[in-house]
């Protein structure tokens, strides 16, 4: 059994939206903000350790010793240039005064001779060799401790080969001071601002949403008769559209609420002319025997009209709950594939002895009928809900019966369609047809032909119109036979649905007893 869905808040879940990206972006700005505060660390202590090596670079001396061979002077040969590092140990000393940090320095000879400082510093490999004179940096190790390397070469002189090397390097605990310093200045500000950014986002968000507060109360405090729309410039741009869709249900509303009120207000005043006649001829009847007289005609009398009172409010009665079946949509019953011709005979069927009654030829012209030869084989189905459409043939055929006279014909047709896109039902009758200007009024709910002499409810056809508009078929009503006519003639009238077909491979839901060939049809 799947759990039922949990009910979303709109609150919680723009301020989810809004809070998840800020909680997301704050390690990514505290990580930024190290990677910034050790740039910025570098950059002054980097400056004075390069001076520094500028400083060693300037110690250096290109010297000329006098040779200690007597002949070499005897022949007055120049002595061969040497370099000579001199650094006072008031300078070295001050060199490794820092007491945050250990300094190292080295001085490298022309030929790779250690001059002065460290041998533990690593000689630059070829890939960071620099020209003459260019300060660079690079991280390193002196042991397992890293330090940080400020190196240079320098201009060789003449007669040298080769080009000396200065290298002075730090290690890291002021620079690592300074970058925890300013990491404190910049985070700590955020722990105290991260928790109030949050609480203006959830008050900002808070007030943004008090207009739907504000229409909730206002749609609660309506009285539960009041449909008048809701008026959308009290209610946010956002939520607009859902006032719109609402004023569009509340008017769908009121015109449901006022066609049942005309219903209701229709209903009874129908029903008020057969049951003012049950209870006048009850008293008539009533006073009769009170009066001694018993004479059998006169009671019989008012006994048929008491049975024809009660059968026009029964009948009258049956057509409003057909009327609120159709009017339902058809909710209780589910719309199923059925072949509408085996439903048209089954009808049919059942309205023979209504018309052998009142003297009618009732036919049937379709599938099944004798004689009947099919433009296209194959039968065709439609989708729809069997009560709802035998109740839409049976008060077809039973108005057709109640308004030919005597002697008349009505025929049930099914019309093929040669394109096979609908499925089309036909009912006829010779009777005396209806107006032209009269034959969008007869669909309507208790309308009457102004002159009938037939006993009525006016809701026969107001139910197949309603029945046919839930079943998206088309209906149209014309005279059976178009003037000129014939002396003594009448126009009757035709009544043609149309229903959208379904595909020939949709299996047909049988409504009558049980058949072992679907395409017999049984007399």
């Amino acid at each position: 059994m799947p759990f039922p869905r949990e009910q979303r808040s709109l609150f919680g879940e723009i301020l989810d939206w809004m809070l998840a990206p800020l909680l997301l972006l704050w390690p990514m700005s505290v990580a930024l903000t190290w990677v910034v505060a050790q740039g910025i660390a570098n950059r002054p202590h980097d400056r004075a350790l390069g001076d520094m090596a500028r400083a060693l670079a300037l110690q250096m001396q290109v010297v000329r010793e006098a040779p200690k061979d007597r002949s070499a002077a005897k022949a007055l040969l120049p002595p061969p240039p040497s370099l000579r590092f001199a650094l006072s140990a008031s300078a070295a000393q001050l060199l490794r005064a820092d007491e945050a940090d250990t300094v190292y320095y080295q001085v490298l000879g022309a030929r790779g001779e250690l001059l002065s400082g460290d041998r533990t510093l690593r000689v630059p490999g070829e890939e960071l060799r620099s020209p003459p004179g260019e300060l660079r940096f690079r991280d390193d190790e002196i042991g397992s401790e890293p330090v940080r390397v400020a190196y240079l070469w320098v201009a060789p002189g003449p007669g040298l080969g080769g080009m000396p090397l200065i290298q002075v390097a730090e290690t890291l605990n002021k620079r690592s001071q300074l970058a925890t310093e300013i990491i404190k200045g910049v985070i700590l500000p955020q722990f105290v601002i991260l928790p109030l950014a949050v609480l203006l986002v959830w008050l900002a968000l808070a007030r943004g949403i008090a207009p739907l507060g504000e229409l909730q109360q206002r749609i609660r405090r309506r009285a539960a008769d009041d449909l008048s729309p809701i008026d959308e410039t009290e209610a946010p741009e956002e939520v607009s559209p859902l006032v719109r869709a609402i004023n569009d249900l509340l008017a769908r509303l009121d015109q449901s609420f006022a066609a049942q009120k005309r219903f209701l207000a229709d209903a009874a005043h129908q029903l008020k002319t057969p049951l003012a006649g049950l209870r006048t001829q009850a008293e008539l009847a009533q006073r009769e025997i009170d009066l001694g007289e018993r004479e059998p005609e006169a009671l019989k009398r008012s006994l048929q009209q008491i049975a024809l009172s009660s059968q026009r409010a029964a009948h009258m009665v049956n057509q409003l709950l057909a009327m609120a079946r159709a009017e339902d949509g058809g909710t209780s019953t589910r719309a199923v594939p059925l072949d509408l011709a085996e439903l048209a005979t089954e009808t049919v069927r059942e309205l023979v002895p209504l018309a052998l009654e009142r003297r009618i030829d009732l036919g049937y012209e379709g599938p099944g009928a004798d004689g009947w030869v099919a433009v296209a084989p194959t039968r065709r189905l439609i989708r729809g809900h069997p009560i709802l459409l035998h109740e839409m043939i049976i008060n077809l055929v039973d108005n057709a019966i109640r308004y030919t006279p005597a002697g008349g014909t009505v025929t049930v047709r099914m019309v093929d369609d040669p394109f096979g896109q609908v499925v089309v039902l036909q009912v006829e009758d010779s009777g005396p047809g209806i107006a032209p200007s009269e034959r969008a009024l007869v669909f309507q709910p208790f309308y009457r032909t102004l002159g009938t002499p037939v006993d009525g409810s006016g809701l026969g056809l107001a139910i197949v119109a309603e029945i046919a508009r839930q079943h998206q078929a088309s209906l149209d009503l014309s005279a059976t036979r178009e003037p000129p006519l014939p002396e003594s003639a009448t126009p009757g009238a035709r009544f043609t649905l149309r229903f959208p077909c379904l595909p020939a491979t949709a299996p047909p839901l049988h409504h009558g007893r049980e058949r072992t060939d679907p395409h017999e049809v049984h007399p």
